[in-house]
Protein backbone atom coordinates (compact mmCIF):
# COMPACT_ATOMS: atom_id res chain seq x y z
CA UNK A 1 0.00 0.00 0.00
CA UNK A 2 1.46 3.27 -0.83
CA UNK A 3 1.81 6.49 2.18
CA UNK A 4 0.41 9.47 1.71
CA UNK A 5 1.68 11.91 3.53
CA UNK A 6 0.02 14.56 5.56
CA UNK A 7 1.31 16.80 2.47
CA UNK A 8 0.25 14.69 -0.34
CA UNK A 9 -3.31 14.66 0.96
CA UNK A 10 -3.81 18.42 0.65
CA UNK A 11 -2.34 18.28 -2.31
CA UNK A 12 -4.76 15.92 -3.86
CA UNK A 13 -7.92 16.69 -2.07
CA UNK A 14 -9.56 20.00 -2.34
CA UNK A 15 -11.69 19.56 0.10
CA UNK A 16 -9.54 20.00 2.40
CA UNK A 17 -8.42 23.22 0.53
CA UNK A 18 -11.38 24.93 0.29
CA UNK A 19 -11.34 25.14 3.91
CA UNK A 20 -8.02 27.07 3.87
CA UNK A 21 -10.11 29.65 0.96
CA UNK A 22 -9.88 33.04 2.25
CA UNK A 23 -7.12 32.50 4.78
CA UNK A 24 -3.94 33.74 5.55
CA UNK A 25 -1.47 30.80 5.69
CA UNK A 26 1.93 30.24 7.22
CA UNK A 27 4.16 27.35 6.87
CA UNK A 28 6.37 25.82 9.09
CA UNK A 29 8.62 23.64 6.89
CA UNK A 30 12.36 22.30 6.30
CA UNK A 31 14.36 21.11 3.66
CA UNK A 32 12.36 17.46 3.55
CA UNK A 33 9.24 19.09 3.55
CA UNK A 34 8.49 18.15 0.11
CA UNK A 35 6.27 16.19 -1.65
CA UNK A 36 6.38 12.53 -3.58
CA UNK A 37 7.90 14.53 -6.66
CA UNK A 38 10.74 16.36 -4.30
CA UNK A 39 8.85 19.34 -4.63
CA UNK A 40 8.88 22.25 -1.57
CA UNK A 41 5.90 22.51 0.22
CA UNK A 42 6.16 26.05 0.19
CA UNK A 43 6.53 26.24 -3.92
CA UNK A 44 4.31 23.70 -4.55
CA UNK A 45 1.26 24.84 -2.32
CA UNK A 46 1.62 28.37 -3.15
CA UNK A 47 1.73 27.16 -7.27
CA UNK A 48 -1.56 26.09 -6.84
CA UNK A 49 -2.98 29.33 -7.02
CA UNK A 50 -5.80 28.85 -4.35
CA UNK A 51 -4.01 29.28 -1.36
CA UNK A 52 -2.73 32.66 0.11
CA UNK A 53 0.35 32.47 1.67
CA UNK A 54 1.75 35.35 3.85
CA UNK A 55 4.51 33.80 5.81
CA UNK A 56 6.84 31.26 6.55
CA UNK A 57 8.68 30.20 9.52
CA UNK A 58 12.40 28.30 9.43
CA UNK A 59 13.11 25.55 12.45
CA UNK A 60 16.73 24.52 13.58
CA UNK A 61 18.93 24.93 10.16
CA UNK A 62 16.25 26.76 8.29
CA UNK A 63 13.25 26.55 6.34
CA UNK A 64 15.52 25.37 2.74
CA UNK A 65 18.39 23.87 5.33
CA UNK A 66 21.28 26.68 4.84
CA UNK A 67 23.46 25.53 8.22
CA UNK A 68 25.54 22.64 8.00
CA UNK A 69 27.18 22.78 11.21
CA UNK A 70 25.30 22.45 14.88
CA UNK A 71 23.67 25.03 17.02
CA UNK A 72 24.25 27.90 14.82
CA UNK A 73 21.50 30.19 14.06
CA UNK A 74 19.25 31.61 10.98
CA UNK A 75 18.37 35.11 10.10
CA UNK A 76 14.91 36.47 9.18
CA UNK A 77 15.10 36.78 5.17
CA UNK A 78 12.28 37.64 2.20
CA UNK A 79 11.39 34.33 0.18
CA UNK A 80 12.74 35.57 -3.40
CA UNK A 81 10.20 33.50 -5.14
CA UNK A 82 7.24 34.14 -3.17
CA UNK A 83 8.09 37.53 -1.90
CA UNK A 84 6.81 36.50 1.52
CA UNK A 85 8.59 37.07 5.24
CA UNK A 86 10.36 33.70 6.70
CA UNK A 87 10.71 33.93 10.29
CA UNK A 88 13.70 32.18 11.49
CA UNK A 89 12.97 30.37 14.89
CA UNK A 90 16.31 29.64 15.60
CA UNK A 91 18.13 32.87 15.43
CA UNK A 92 17.38 35.67 17.80
CA UNK A 93 14.02 33.73 19.08
CA UNK A 94 13.19 30.27 19.39
CA UNK A 95 9.14 30.73 19.84
CA UNK A 96 7.21 33.32 17.81
CA UNK A 97 6.23 36.82 18.68
CA UNK A 98 3.18 38.33 18.65
CA UNK A 99 4.29 40.14 15.15
CA UNK A 100 5.02 37.04 13.31
CA UNK A 101 1.72 35.42 14.57
CA UNK A 102 -0.30 38.44 13.33
CA UNK A 103 0.95 37.24 9.69
CA UNK A 104 -1.22 34.29 9.69
CA UNK A 105 -4.44 32.72 10.36
CA UNK A 106 -3.98 29.43 9.77
CA UNK A 107 -0.37 28.04 10.26
CA UNK A 108 0.12 24.62 8.27
CA UNK A 109 3.45 23.04 9.92
CA UNK A 110 5.11 20.55 7.79
CA UNK A 111 8.38 18.69 9.70
CA UNK A 112 9.93 15.59 9.08
CA UNK A 113 10.63 14.55 12.68
CA UNK A 114 13.09 11.65 13.87
CA UNK A 115 11.44 9.67 16.69
CA UNK A 116 13.45 11.57 19.38
CA UNK A 117 13.21 13.21 22.14
CA UNK A 118 16.29 15.71 21.66
CA UNK A 119 15.46 16.85 18.14
CA UNK A 120 14.89 20.57 18.28
CA UNK A 121 11.81 20.25 15.63
CA UNK A 122 9.69 18.69 18.01
CA UNK A 123 10.31 21.75 20.97
CA UNK A 124 9.76 24.18 17.87
CA UNK A 125 6.27 22.62 17.34
CA UNK A 126 4.94 22.31 20.92
CA UNK A 127 6.24 26.16 21.07
CA UNK A 128 4.03 27.13 18.09
CA UNK A 129 1.40 25.17 19.49
CA UNK A 130 1.88 27.47 22.54
CA UNK A 131 1.83 30.34 21.10
CA UNK A 132 -1.15 29.76 18.67
CA UNK A 133 -3.34 28.52 21.97
CA UNK A 134 -2.45 31.92 23.43
CA UNK A 135 -3.02 34.16 20.48
CA UNK A 136 -6.04 31.83 18.84
CA UNK A 137 -4.78 30.73 16.14
CA UNK A 138 -5.29 27.67 14.23
CA UNK A 139 -2.87 25.14 13.27
CA UNK A 140 -3.14 22.17 10.62
CA UNK A 141 -0.46 19.70 11.08
CA UNK A 142 0.23 17.82 8.41
CA UNK A 143 1.15 14.19 9.51
CA UNK A 144 4.86 12.47 8.69
CA UNK A 145 5.90 8.88 9.09
CA UNK A 146 7.95 8.52 12.08
CA UNK A 147 10.95 7.06 10.50
CA UNK A 148 12.17 4.58 12.86
CA UNK A 149 8.79 3.17 13.87
CA UNK A 150 6.56 2.85 17.07
CA UNK A 151 9.82 1.82 18.94
CA UNK A 152 10.52 3.39 22.52
CA UNK A 153 13.51 3.33 24.47
CA UNK A 154 15.25 5.17 27.26
CA UNK A 155 14.70 6.80 29.89
CA UNK A 156 11.84 10.07 30.49
CA UNK A 157 12.83 13.51 31.02
CA UNK A 158 12.51 14.39 34.32
CA UNK A 159 10.34 17.39 35.98
CA UNK A 160 12.75 20.62 35.84
CA UNK A 161 14.96 19.50 32.97
CA UNK A 162 12.65 20.83 30.10
CA UNK A 163 14.52 22.46 27.48
CA UNK A 164 15.25 23.22 23.62
CA UNK A 165 16.12 19.74 23.68
CA UNK A 166 13.64 18.57 26.09
CA UNK A 167 10.25 19.11 25.08
CA UNK A 168 8.32 16.98 27.81
CA UNK A 169 8.44 14.47 29.40
CA UNK A 170 8.94 11.88 26.51
CA UNK A 171 11.60 8.81 26.67
CA UNK A 172 14.69 9.52 24.43
CA UNK A 173 12.83 7.38 21.15
CA UNK A 174 8.99 7.98 21.50
CA UNK A 175 7.32 6.50 19.31
CA UNK A 176 4.80 9.21 17.66
CA UNK A 177 4.57 10.83 14.78
CA UNK A 178 4.10 14.71 14.50
CA UNK A 179 0.45 14.40 14.59
CA UNK A 180 0.38 12.67 17.33
CA UNK A 181 3.34 14.64 19.37
CA UNK A 182 0.80 17.74 19.18
CA UNK A 183 -2.00 16.11 20.41
CA UNK A 184 0.36 14.81 23.09
CA UNK A 185 1.86 18.16 23.87
CA UNK A 186 -1.53 19.62 23.67
CA UNK A 187 -2.85 17.09 25.94
CA UNK A 188 0.10 17.44 28.63
CA UNK A 189 -0.24 21.55 28.32
CA UNK A 190 -3.94 21.56 28.35
CA UNK A 191 -3.94 23.94 25.54
CA UNK A 192 -7.10 25.25 24.67
CA UNK A 193 -6.55 24.89 20.65
CA UNK A 194 -7.89 24.58 17.27
CA UNK A 195 -5.64 21.80 15.67
CA UNK A 196 -6.35 19.61 13.14
CA UNK A 197 -4.49 16.66 12.16
CA UNK A 198 -4.32 16.15 8.31
CA UNK A 199 -3.25 12.10 9.18
CA UNK A 200 -1.14 9.56 6.87
CA UNK A 201 -2.53 7.67 4.46
CA UNK A 202 -1.32 3.65 4.24
CA UNK A 203 1.40 3.82 6.62
CA UNK A 204 2.48 0.56 8.35
CA UNK A 205 5.20 1.00 10.77
CA UNK A 206 5.43 -2.29 11.32
CA UNK A 207 6.32 -3.18 8.06
CA UNK A 208 10.18 -4.45 6.68
CA UNK A 209 12.37 -3.14 5.37
CA UNK A 210 11.73 0.03 6.33
CA UNK A 211 9.95 -0.40 9.86
CA UNK A 212 8.31 3.34 9.52
CA UNK A 213 10.04 4.99 7.36
CA UNK A 214 8.25 3.89 3.18
CA UNK A 215 11.52 2.50 2.09
CA UNK A 216 11.73 2.29 -1.43
CA UNK A 217 8.96 4.20 -1.84
CA UNK A 218 9.88 7.62 -0.99
CA UNK A 219 13.04 9.38 -1.25
CA UNK A 220 15.01 10.54 1.63
CA UNK A 221 15.71 13.96 2.22
CA UNK A 222 17.85 15.56 4.87
CA UNK A 223 15.71 17.08 7.54
CA UNK A 224 18.73 18.26 9.01
CA UNK A 225 22.02 18.33 7.46
CA UNK A 226 23.77 15.67 9.42
CA UNK A 227 20.86 13.45 9.16
CA UNK A 228 21.74 11.44 5.80
CA UNK A 229 20.48 8.88 5.63
CA UNK A 230 17.33 5.96 7.42
CA UNK A 231 20.72 4.65 9.29
CA UNK A 232 21.45 7.80 10.68
CA UNK A 233 18.22 8.38 12.17
CA UNK A 234 17.95 4.70 13.51
CA UNK A 235 21.24 5.45 15.31
CA UNK A 236 20.23 8.62 16.26
CA UNK A 237 18.10 8.07 19.68
CA UNK A 238 21.76 6.65 21.07
CA UNK A 239 24.25 8.48 19.02
CA UNK A 240 23.05 11.87 20.11
CA UNK A 241 24.83 11.82 23.40
CA UNK A 242 28.01 11.97 21.86
CA UNK A 243 27.37 15.93 21.74
CA UNK A 244 27.72 15.70 25.09
CA UNK A 245 30.88 14.08 25.36
CA UNK A 246 34.35 14.54 23.85
CA UNK A 247 34.29 11.54 21.78
CA UNK A 248 33.43 12.75 17.77
CA UNK A 249 29.96 11.57 16.99
CA UNK A 250 31.48 11.37 13.05
CA UNK A 251 30.48 15.21 12.11
CA UNK A 252 32.77 16.24 9.43
CA UNK A 253 32.68 12.55 8.06
CA UNK A 254 29.88 11.28 5.32
CA UNK A 255 28.55 9.34 8.07
CA UNK A 256 27.82 11.46 11.21
CA UNK A 257 25.89 10.14 13.87
CA UNK A 258 26.19 6.25 12.60
CA UNK A 259 29.95 5.91 14.06
CA UNK A 260 31.64 7.65 17.32
CA UNK A 261 35.46 7.49 18.17
CA UNK A 262 38.21 9.68 19.91
CA UNK A 263 42.23 9.51 18.53
CA UNK A 264 42.99 7.84 21.82
CA UNK A 265 40.41 4.98 21.64
CA UNK A 266 41.06 1.67 21.26
CA UNK A 267 38.24 0.71 19.51
CA UNK A 268 38.69 -3.29 19.54
CA UNK A 269 39.37 -3.40 23.39
CA UNK A 270 36.16 -0.88 23.90
CA UNK A 271 33.74 -3.16 21.95
CA UNK A 272 35.41 -6.48 23.70
CA UNK A 273 34.48 -4.52 27.09
CA UNK A 274 31.25 -3.60 25.91
CA UNK A 275 30.56 -7.30 24.99
CA UNK A 276 31.64 -8.65 28.60
CA UNK A 277 29.54 -6.21 30.42
CA UNK A 278 25.87 -6.80 28.67
CA UNK A 279 25.98 -8.75 25.30
CA UNK A 280 22.35 -8.80 24.84
CA UNK A 281 22.51 -4.34 24.39
CA UNK A 282 24.73 -4.97 21.48
CA UNK A 283 21.86 -7.10 19.44
CA UNK A 284 19.79 -6.27 16.40
CA UNK A 285 22.89 -4.37 14.29
CA UNK A 286 26.70 -4.93 13.91
CA UNK A 287 29.63 -3.06 15.21
CA UNK A 288 32.99 -2.61 13.18
CA UNK A 289 35.90 -1.07 14.26
CA UNK A 290 36.89 1.50 12.22
CA UNK A 291 39.47 4.58 12.06
CA UNK A 292 37.99 8.39 10.70
CA UNK A 293 38.96 11.56 10.54
CA UNK A 294 36.58 14.07 10.97
CA UNK A 295 37.32 17.71 8.29
CA UNK A 296 35.52 19.80 10.86
CA UNK A 297 34.18 19.55 14.24
CA UNK A 298 35.47 17.34 17.79
CA UNK A 299 39.24 16.06 16.35
CA UNK A 300 39.15 17.69 13.22
CA UNK A 301 41.84 16.52 11.41
CA UNK A 302 43.17 14.20 13.42
CA UNK A 303 42.70 10.43 12.84
CA UNK A 304 40.14 8.72 15.27
CA UNK A 305 39.72 5.08 16.21
CA UNK A 306 36.14 4.17 16.73
CA UNK A 307 32.97 2.14 15.85
CA UNK A 308 30.44 2.31 13.56
CA UNK A 309 26.93 0.92 14.01
CA UNK A 310 25.67 -0.96 10.77
CA UNK A 311 21.65 -1.03 10.86
CA UNK A 312 21.65 -1.41 7.07
CA UNK A 313 22.00 -5.42 6.42
CA UNK A 314 20.67 -8.70 6.74
CA UNK A 315 21.92 -8.27 10.90
CA UNK A 316 19.24 -5.05 11.18
CA UNK A 317 16.40 -6.59 13.91
CA UNK A 318 14.46 -4.21 14.28
CA UNK A 319 12.98 -4.95 17.59
CA UNK A 320 16.10 -6.02 19.33
CA UNK A 321 17.77 -3.18 17.94
CA UNK A 322 18.32 -0.60 21.22
CA UNK A 323 21.02 2.39 20.03
CA UNK A 324 20.28 4.44 23.35
CA UNK A 325 21.61 1.75 25.86
CA UNK A 326 24.31 0.59 22.80
CA UNK A 327 26.03 4.30 23.35
CA UNK A 328 25.04 4.31 27.17
CA UNK A 329 27.18 0.62 26.95
CA UNK A 330 29.93 2.47 25.47
CA UNK A 331 30.17 5.17 27.77
CA UNK A 332 29.98 2.54 30.86
CA UNK A 333 32.91 0.77 29.12
CA UNK A 334 34.93 3.45 28.59
CA UNK A 335 34.55 4.64 32.35
CA UNK A 336 35.04 1.01 33.48
CA UNK A 337 38.63 1.04 31.59
CA UNK A 338 39.96 4.50 32.05
CA UNK A 339 38.04 5.81 35.43
CA UNK A 340 39.97 8.90 34.73
CA UNK A 341 38.96 9.67 31.27
CA UNK A 342 37.48 12.82 30.71
CA UNK A 343 34.12 11.81 28.70
CA UNK A 344 31.69 14.59 29.21
CA UNK A 345 32.36 17.66 27.62
CA UNK A 346 31.57 20.86 29.49
CA UNK A 347 30.54 23.99 26.62
CA UNK A 348 27.39 25.84 25.75
CA UNK A 349 24.68 23.47 24.81
CA UNK A 350 21.64 24.94 23.12
CA UNK A 351 21.14 28.32 25.07
CA UNK A 352 22.00 26.20 28.31
CA UNK A 353 25.50 27.47 30.57
CA UNK A 354 24.67 26.20 33.72
CA UNK A 355 23.95 22.32 33.01
CA UNK A 356 26.12 19.31 31.47
CA UNK A 357 24.83 19.00 27.76
CA UNK A 358 24.96 14.99 28.73
CA UNK A 359 22.29 15.67 31.21
CA UNK A 360 20.39 18.01 29.12
CA UNK A 361 20.22 15.79 26.09
CA UNK A 362 18.87 12.75 28.35
CA UNK A 363 16.55 15.18 30.89
CA UNK A 364 18.50 14.62 33.75
CA UNK A 365 21.82 13.72 35.92
CA UNK A 366 20.66 9.48 36.03
CA UNK A 367 22.74 8.29 32.88
CA UNK A 368 25.93 10.25 33.63
CA UNK A 369 25.54 8.85 36.73
CA UNK A 370 25.26 5.80 36.34
CA UNK A 371 28.25 5.63 34.31
CA UNK A 372 30.35 7.38 36.50
CA UNK A 373 29.34 5.14 39.78
CA UNK A 374 32.05 2.14 39.33
CA UNK A 375 29.20 0.29 41.60
CA UNK A 376 26.64 0.46 39.00
CA UNK A 377 25.64 -2.39 36.77
CA UNK A 378 24.00 -2.54 33.65
CA UNK A 379 20.94 -4.30 35.09
CA UNK A 380 20.43 -0.95 37.20
CA UNK A 381 19.70 1.15 34.56
CA UNK A 382 18.00 -1.41 32.85
CA UNK A 383 15.52 -1.72 35.33
CA UNK A 384 15.27 2.74 35.27
CA UNK A 385 14.12 2.82 31.98
CA UNK A 386 12.46 -0.25 31.62
CA UNK A 387 9.84 1.52 34.23
CA UNK A 388 9.51 4.56 32.15
CA UNK A 389 9.12 2.26 28.73
CA UNK A 390 6.61 0.73 30.32
CA UNK A 391 4.79 4.05 32.02
CA UNK A 392 5.50 6.10 28.62
CA UNK A 393 3.71 3.43 26.47
CA UNK A 394 0.64 3.42 28.31
CA UNK A 395 0.53 7.27 28.27
CA UNK A 396 0.68 7.66 24.92
CA UNK A 397 -1.20 4.92 24.07
CA UNK A 398 -4.77 7.55 23.79
CA UNK A 399 -2.63 9.91 21.24
CA UNK A 400 -1.86 6.93 18.33
CA UNK A 401 -3.89 7.85 15.24
CA UNK A 402 -2.51 4.80 13.54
Amino acid sequence: MTTRFGLDRLLSESALRRRLAGKRLGLLAHPASTDACLQHALDVLAALGELHFTAAFGPQHGLRGDKQDNMVESADFIDPRHGIPVFSLYGTVRRPTPAMLDTFDVLLIDLQDLGCRIYTFITTLRYLLEAAAEHHKTIWILDRPNPVGRCVEGLKLRPGWESFVGAGHLPMRHGLTPGELARWFIADGRLDLDCEIITLDGWQPGQAPGFGWPLGERAWINPSPNAPNLSMARCYAGTVMLEGTTLSEGRGTTRPLELFGAPDIDAEALLDEMHRLAPHWLTGCRLRPCWFEPTFHKHAGTLCHGIQIHVDDGAYQHSEFRPWRLQALAFKAIRRRDPDYPLWRDFPYEYEHDRLAIDLINGSPLLREWVDDPQTRPEDLDAMARHDETEWLEERAPFLLY
